[in-house]
């Protein structure tokens, strides 16, 4: 005798309903993400202090001038590329109490300042008793001192 069974369903996952979500997900992260632009400079902006004008020179400083090129100058004589440190030490040898002052263009690069601050440091002068004043690109360099 022949029993009626009932037919055995089998468990499937349904594939294109799945497709269908998939899809929609992968269409929301396309145009919900943002990609940035790969930067191979970190440009830094250094602060600047706006100057209060006096006729009274507090103290007599002589000027290290630094251009946008990298290109340093002592009270207006050009120092050549890779002779900071020794014009430095012959400077303090000429003279001797003089103190100095950095005055940096605004668009120089970190790593030449990190440079100058190191030459400064080998040459045995202070950083903290070299202060640094930043030249805006409209401005004209300072004025020899006497």
């Amino acid at each position: 005798m022949k029993f009626h069974r009932p037919p055995k369903s089998r468990n499937t996952v349904q594939i294109v309903p799945l497709i269908d979500i998939l899809l929609v997900l992968l269409i929301f992260f396309i145009v919900s993400t943002h990609f940035k632009k790969p930067r191979n400079v970190l440009r830094i902006e250094l602060p600047t202090v706006r100057e209060v004008k006096s006729d009274q020179v507090s103290e007599e400083r002589s000027v290290i001038a630094v251009n946008v090129d990298g290109k340093i100058t002592i009270d207006s004589l050009a120092v050549p590329d890779g002779l900071f440190e020794s014009y430095l030490a012959a400077y303090q040898k000429q003279n001797p109490g003089r103190k100095l002052e950095l005055e940096a263009d605004k668009m120089l690069p970190l790593e030449k300042l990190l440079g100058i601050w190191d030459s400064l440091t080998k040459a045995g002068i202070a950083i903290k008793d070299v202060p640094a004043r930043i030249r805006l690109p409209d401005q004209s360099p300072a004025p020899p001192g006497p």
